[in-house]
């Protein structure tokens, strides 16, 4: 498994920062119907959820408190566990992608964890886990050039390829991906979190075919 830190400038602003990593070999499917049936499901129950509530979610509280911290408006750079079930309860329904990132996007809705997802072999040597300068641009998947600056970002030996608010093209799982890595980034939930990891890591060994799974948990820099 790649060598993950968090680095000082997180953990000075959000020191209960901790990071869930599940590796995986999978199996790229563009449809599956028992996932289908699973996340409209879930859809029917979250339908019936103020939309108010959201921001209330432990997972989610607390993501938006870590934004603050880093001087970000979560309103307007809304994390993608929010924003996926904002579209829910607005009947939006979510894109379907394929089975790995419909995985994702399923994990997410159940715990409130925002989760990057990406195609392991694009990503280059150790990631480290900072605070966004102004040089970490990157081309985000549907969304254009953007710049991460002050927002949480997972940076390679290439430069900065994700954040908990969008991932970029550069490292996005496709159809030619076989190994991923999922990252569940946790700014202070104290209760379940290595359960929730476990859980997360079940839903792609049952959706995706995932195989040769590996998990860890990642609570400060220079952490194995």
């Amino acid at each position: 498994m790649k060598k993950i830190t968090i680095s000082e400038a997180i953990l000075n602003k959000i020191p209960n920062t901790r990071l869930g990593v599940i590796t995986a070999d999978i199996e790229y499917e563009t449809n599956n119907p028992v996932l289908t049936e699973r996340i409209k499901s879930e859809q029917e129950h979250i339908s019936q959820v103020p939309i108010e509530n959201i921001k209330n979610i432990p997972a989610i509280a607390m993501t938006r408190a870590a934004y603050r911290a880093l001087g970000k408006e979560p309103a307007r750079y809304r994390p993608s566990a929010e924003a996926l079930l904002r579209r829910l309860i607005q009947g939006k329904g979510l894109y379907q992608i394929s089975n790995i990132v419909d995985t994702i996007n399923l994990a997410s809705i159940l715990t409130g964890y925002s989760i990057g997802g990406y195609d392991l072999d694009k990503i280059q040597g150790d990631v480290i886990f900072d605070v966004g300068s102004s040089n970490d641009i990157y081309e985000a998947i549907g969304r254009g050039i953007i710049n991460v600056e002050n927002l949480p970002v997972f940076r390679d030996q290439l430069g900065a390829f994700g954040s908990p608010t969008t991932d970029s093209v550069r490292t996005m799982i496709t159809e030619d991906t076989r190994s991923v890595m999922l990252i569940v980034v946790n700014f202070g939930v104290e209760q379940g979190f290595e359960d929730d990891v476990k859980k997360i890591a079940d839903l792609v060994k049952e959706y995706s075919s995932g195989k040769n799974i590996q998990t860890q948990i990642i609570r400060q820099t220079n952490a194995p």
